[in-house]
């Protein structure tokens, strides 16, 4: 995921099953929390279409600072390769499902064209997301990145709860300042900010009610350039 606004999918649930190993392209597999789907300079033998959960993308810049790539939900496909390689480290931030796409079977035009023509489409639109979310950590403030992210999650994995959206954040504040190019201490503030303002109540830490999206949404757009 990365900041966009997108229509949220549904999450389907499948039974536990049996190591990456022995996944073909048409089973779901299970990893606990903290799992690690691959490793940056991995081979990328599969890539892997998320069900249920949260995955984080990440990369380690020479100056050993970290840098949250994107979140991987719901209907989102993450692992596209580089040359073949991970380019990314990804792991599970909350007990996940994914399916994993042989490589290999893809490029050769094996298998399902309907999975095909999912997966296309999907790299696609990581194209043009990841587009969007470097504009804007190029040219937006502090407040419109944050309330841009939770508008983002509230679409994919936020539920409704009679007036308000309950939005269970699967990430740290550490995760959300890593990925909007923020100091953890600004996120913090920018949330206590968007709590004033009447637009969200953070129920717990983890737990933040979408009270107002119009609030939200116009702190999304608040600061010119």
């Amino acid at each position: 995921m990365y900041v966009t606004l997108l229509s949220e999918p549904t999450p389907v649930n499948f039974a536990a099953v049996k190591r990456l190993e022995d996944v073909t392209s048409t089973r779901p597999s299970r990893y606990a929390a903290g799992a690690h789907l691959f490793y940056e300079g991995d081979p990328a033998d599969y890539v892997y279409e998320i069900q249920s959960g949260t995955v984080r993308l990440t990369r380690v810049l020479e100056t050993g600072c970290r840098q949250v790539i994107a979140f991987g939900l719901p209907g989102d496909i993450v692992g596209f390769p580089d040359g073949g390689l991970h380019h990314t480290e990804c792991d599970a931030l909350t007990p996940v499902v994914v399916i994993a796409h042989r490589r290999t079977a893809l490029e050769a035009g094996e298998g399902d064209p309907k999975t095909h023509q999912r997966l296309f489409h999907a790299a696609l639109r990581e194209i043009s997301t990841m587009q969007d979310h470097l504009m804007m950590l190029a040219r937006k403030s502090a407040l419109e990145k944050v309330a841009s992210f939770l508008i983002a999650l509230s679409q994919r994995i936020g539920r409704c709860n009679g007036t308000v959206t309950v939005v269970d954040l699967p990430m740290s504040r550490t995760d959300i300042a890593d990925f909007l190019g923020l100091a953890i201490e600004t996120v913090s503030r920018t949330f206590s900010q968007l709590r004033q303002l009447g637009a969200i109540v953070l129920e717990t830490p983890q737990t933040i009610l979408v009270r107002d999206i119009g609030a939200l949404v116009k702190a999304s757009q608040a600061v010119g350039h």
